[in-house]
């Protein structure tokens, strides 16, 4: 099962590059109080709240994989990704979350939560949690530890990697970058959001 872990590092690694999933705001708060230790400082509380949001899906899972068997997880969970995106794709780029430069600890948390919930960050987790924790006996430990080091391995490649690019921009590139040129990850995101929703029903 080495592939899922993969795929959670994958895609941990896909939101930290994602410029709408924190390290933009880290690097404007920065300019903003002409401070890297600012910058620094962003990083944590986004990925606390991202986290939060990951772990509140891993919960359903859990919850809802005690009570109905694959199959039938496997179509909701395709039809809520596909729901999401077309959501996402009509409405979710007035949608924002809006929270100022003046914010602190717990405004990023809150920020970061609504974005990645926003974004359907954790239902993107549900195609590698289902196997991952299907593999346990379902009335042990094993699914939940299993959930928590899921999120934790996700928490983890976001937040080294949004914490790198918000540094690298900040010191070296300038979001001069993204007038220059960059890819439109909120496409990519509602292509992948659809795309895995039509596997999961697919395979089911």
């Amino acid at each position: 099962m080495a592939w899922e872990w993969v795929a959670i590092a994958g895609l941990g690694i896909f939101h930290g590059i994602n410029p709408a999933m924190g390290w933009l705001f880290a690097v404007a708060l920065g300019l903003h109080r002409r401070s890297r230790r600012a910058v620094l400082w962003a990083v944590a509380p986004m990925a606390l709240g991202h986290a939060l949001s990951i772990a509140v899906v891993a919960g359903l899972v859990l919850a809802t994989g005690f009570v109905f068997n694959g199959h039938a997880i496997r179509i909701v969970s395709g039809g809520l990704l596909i729901a999401w995106a077309a959501y996402h794709l009509r409405y979710g780029h007035r949608h924002r979350v809006r929270v100022g430069m003046t914010t602190e600890f717990a405004g990023l948390v809150l920020w970061s939560f609504l974005m990645a919930t926003a974004h359907g960050a954790g239902l993107m987790l549900v195609p590698v949690l289902i196997p991952l924790c299907g593999a346990m006996p379902a009335h042990s430990s094993g699914p939940l530890l299993v959930s928590l080091a899921a999120v934790g391995l996700h928490t983890l490649a976001t937040l080294l990697v949004t914490g790198a690019i918000a540094l690298l921009v900040y010191d070296w590139l300038g979001v001069g970058v993204l007038r220059r040129g960059w890819i439109n990850f909120d496409s990519l995101w509602t292509a992948g959001l659809a795309g895995t929703g039509l596997l999961l029903i697919a395979t089911a």
